[in-house]
């Protein structure tokens, strides 16, 4: 498979995760501006859960661009990355809903604990095919970014029984460290 259909692939399974995740987003019960404060919770959800795919989504294709060879390896470290991101409609829908409860909030961190593993998992296995002198090798380097992004989501799963507001703001700030899409892997990509 080339480098263009499995970024066209996951560009679709992307764009239907993020159309399942709006679809779930119902609109108030009444018309006026209080009304739509009740949902505050599932659009602060539904809107963090959008930056995070569109961050992935972002990431990916730089990944991809600065891949040389689609080995059988890579298209199943694909899949896995978007078996976990397919689940966030779930777990964003239910954070939504039980906002400040321990469990919604610690299966929306593992979720996104999976999610950033098999990341790192398609990382090493296209440095696998296209080998250790590779570009993505090179820029990915020791990942202190992703290993960071790892432990901060430890860290929110097991808060999330503790003090919920504080696995948030580790989600946030996962979100913010990865806002920017990955410039190690853009700028050996863009040496070509």
């Amino acid at each position: 498979m080339s480098k263009a259909r499995l970024e066209a692939f996951s560009d679709g399974v992307i764009a239907i995760i993020i159309t399942i995740m709006v679809l779930e987003l119902r609109p108030p019960e009444g018309s006026g501006l209080a009304d739509l404060m009740h949902l505050s919770h599932e659009l602060g959800a539904y809107i963090l859960s959008f930056v995070m795919l569109g961050i992935y989504w972002n990431n990916h294709h730089v990944l991809i661009a600065a891949t040389r060879r689609v080995s059988a390896g890579v298209l199943w470290a694909n899949l896995h990355l978007l078996f976990w991101l397919s689940l966030m409609p779930f777990a964003t829908a239910w954070i939504g809903r039980y906002h400040d409860q321990p469990t919604p909030v610690a299966l929306y961190g593992c979720v996104g604990l999976l999610s950033a593993v098999a990341y790192t998992i398609l990382q090493m296995t296209i440095i696998a095919a296209d080998g250790h002198g590779s570009k993505v090798a090179q820029a990915v380097g020791s990942d202190m970014k992703g290993r960071m992004s790892l432990a901060a989501y430890v860290l929110a799963i097991a808060l999330a029984f503790a003090n919920y507001w504080l696995s948030y703001a580790l989600f946030v700030f996962v979100a913010l460290v990865w806002l920017v899409p990955d410039r190690r892997i853009a700028r050996h990509a863009a040496s070509d």
